[in-house]
Formats: structure tokens, C-alpha cells, sequence
């Protein structure tokens, strides 16, 4: 399989690797790791997961540097996020010893399917906890599945790093006031489709959307969270609606350590008139720069690339941020973990 694969083109998506990584909860505690090379799983057709969307996911990737090691980038981030999650739908947290450890063995075992160096590919993993208990009265599980499966993957945007035009379309929404927009949950990915695929069928390539409430400020980008820089500072939106981005933390970071100040805020839709750069951020992109906003509803345009190109502030942090993934930039903050 590996020698059949074009590292430097490869889509995001699904391809098969040799070994998945599972463990389950039951009777009050997680039990032992199990390896499986079966793509498939058996579960009850009561499952709480398939009748009320007791499912939690997240998406982190591991590289092959420079110096041929693999890094797995920022993995205790995102151990902490999937617990969050899980607290929010009243599912059982893994625990952080354990996820790591089930990072580090299917990373492992699937180590031929990394991408090689300079190839812009990288090796995608998906931790999913699903309650597989059988419900039929609106009951949290008592049972869970955690499984850890890794494909390789291109760059989640095909123009890569490119920008390119998004739109704002009110009509849609990704989650509800106070819902489970802070988590990441299936079903926060479920109610944007139709409004993602009618932006694509536009030729756009995401939706911005704006807050449920009020409309009057931003939101999320589609599947990732949404980035400014403004008169020297790089902004974000504040909102209880936002999934935390681990990559938005990171790029916050490497602001801040680059002497720009960081705000997380309220963003009206009118401030996009004077933004400088803008950008898509999160762990599939990276950082998916902005060309265009196109607001569909009164027809306004922000012109963000007015040369068409990166703006200098987001191409720095991007590039800072992917060389400290491929061992190229010291890991200062540690946020590299090395699969030995």
C-alpha cells in the first residue's frame, strides 16, 4: 500500500492503514487496549450514540521531521478537549494517561503510513468515543467505545496555502446559543452540511458563520475557527458557541511570541471593512488563508487579499507553526510529542 501512495497528492480523506487501537468502559472503569486490523465494529442497533448522538471525536496529526523522528503535535491539548467533551454530553471522560498511550500505539503500528518528509502530507488521527449502550428512553450510556484510527491525509483545503473566497449566509446556523457549539460533538458537524455544501455549490469555500443569537457578530468558519489581524493585533471571536481551537491556541501563542498583542472578542460583521488579513484556522488547514467575504444577504464584499496573496502576519505564524511540527523550528513550549 505505502509504495502506491502519491504522498505529495494525497486528498483528505479516508485511506486504509493496517491497525486501529480500541478500548472500552464498563462496569466502572476502562478496560485493557485492544489492537484491531477489522475497519468495522460491532454495535447494538439501541446504541445510545445512534439514537441520541452520544459521540465525541478529535483530529490531531503526527509528522516526519526533518530529522526523520515522528512528532504527534500537541496531544495532552487535545486529550484535555475530548474530555470536555465528553463531561458536556454526560459521557465518560478517557483519561489522559490512556489516551496517550492509545495515540502512541496506533501511531506506532501504523508507522509506515507517514507521510515522508517535504511531501506536505501528514498522518491524520481520529480519536472517537461513542456511548454504545442500548437506549431507548433519552438515558446517558454506561458503556462507552473508544477507538483511535489514523489515515494519511493532503492538505484539507486543495489550493493549500492559498486564499480563497468564504461567504456569510444568515439563513444557516451551526449550533444553538449555549449549545454544544464548545464541544465536539458529531452533530455540530451534522447541521452545518447542508449550508457547507450549498457555499461549495457557490463556489465558495466555507461558510462564515455569524452568532445564533443575534447575527451580529462572528462565528466559526465552517469547520474551523475564524482569525483577524487588525491594526497590528491579531484578533478572534469570544463566544460560548466556538469549538476552542488547538490550533487558534497554538497560532495565539506564536503571536504573542512575535510581540503581537491577541484579543479574543466580539467581532462585528462590520469590522470586516478594516481587517488587514484574515484566515481559517484548525488542525486539518493549518491556517486557510482569505481572499474574499461575500455577505449573500445584502450583498456587501470584503476585500481582504487585495493582492491576492497570504498577508505577511498570517504566513509568518503558519509557517512558524508547521515548522515547529516538522522539527524545523525549536519546540520551545513543548508542545511536540516524539513516538520513539
Amino acid at each position: 500500500m505505502k509504495e502506491e501512495l502519491d504522498w505529495a497528492n494525497l486528498a483528505f480523506g479516508y485511506i486504509p492503514t493496517d491497525y486501529n487501537v480500541r478500548c472500552v468502559y464498563k462496569d466502572g472503569r476502562w478496560g485493557e487496549i485492544e489492537v484491531s486490523s477489522s475497519e468495522t465494529i460491532n454495535l447494538h442497533i439501541a446504541a445510545s450514540s445512534l439514537h441520541y448522538g452520544q459521540e465525541i471525536f478529535e483530529g490531531l496529526k503526527a509528522f516526519r521531521g526533518a530529522d526523520g523522528k515522528i512528532r504527534v503535535f500537541r496531544l495532552e491539548e487535545n486529550a484535555a478537549r475530548i474530555q470536555e467533551s465528553a463531561r458536556g454530553i454526560l459521557m465518560e471522560p478517557i483519561p489522559t494517561g490512556l489516551f496517550a498511550e492509545m495515540v502512541r500505539k496506533v501511531v506506532k503500528l501504523n508507522e509506515r503510513f507517514i507521510p515522508p518528509y517535504g511531501s506536505g502530507a501528514s498522518l491524520y488521527i481520529r480519536p472517537l468515543e461513542i456511548g454504545i449502550s442500548p437506549r431507548i428512553g433519552v438515558k446517558p450510556a454506561s458503556e462507552y467505545l473508544f477507538i483511535v484510527m489514523v489515515t494519511p491525509v493532503g492538505p484539507y483545503f486543495k489550493e493549500g496555502f492559498k486564499p480563497t473566497n468564504i461567504c456569510i449566509m444568515r439563513e444557516y446556523d451551526r449550533v444553538a446559543p449555549r449549545g454544544t457549539g464548545r464541544w465536539k460533538v458529531g452533530g455540530n458537524y451534522a447541521a452545518s452540511l447542508t449550508a457547507g455544501e450549498h457555499a461549495h455549490e457557490l463556489g465558495y469555500s466555507a461558510v462564515l458563520y455569524l452568532d445564533p443569537k443575534e447575527k451580529k457578530y462572528l462565528d466559526e468558519c465552517g469547520p474551523a475557527n475564524f482569525i483577524a489581524i487588525k491594526d497590528g493585533k491579531y484578533i478572534t471571536p469570544a463566544s460560548d458557541s466556538i469549538l476552542p481551537s488547538i490550533t487558534n491556541k497554538s497560532l495565539q501563542q506564536l503571536a504573542l511570541d512575535m510581540g503581537i498583542e491577541v484579543e479574543a472578542r466580539h467581532i462585528t460583521v462590520e469590522e470586516l471593512a478594516d481587517i488587514d488579513e484574515a484566515a481559517a484556522v484548525g488542525t486539518a488547514a493549518v491556517a486557510s488563508p482569505v481572499a474574499e467575504i461575500h455577505d449573500l444577504d445584502n450583498g456587501n464584499r470584503y476585500i481582504i487579499a487585495k493582492d491576492g496573496q497570504p498577508g505577511p502576519v498570517v504566513t509568518a505564524l503558519y509557517h512558524k507553526l508547521r515548522g515547529i511540527q516538522m522539527g524545523e523550528e525549536a519546540d520551545v513550549h513543548g508542545w511536540n510529542t516524539i513516538i520513539e
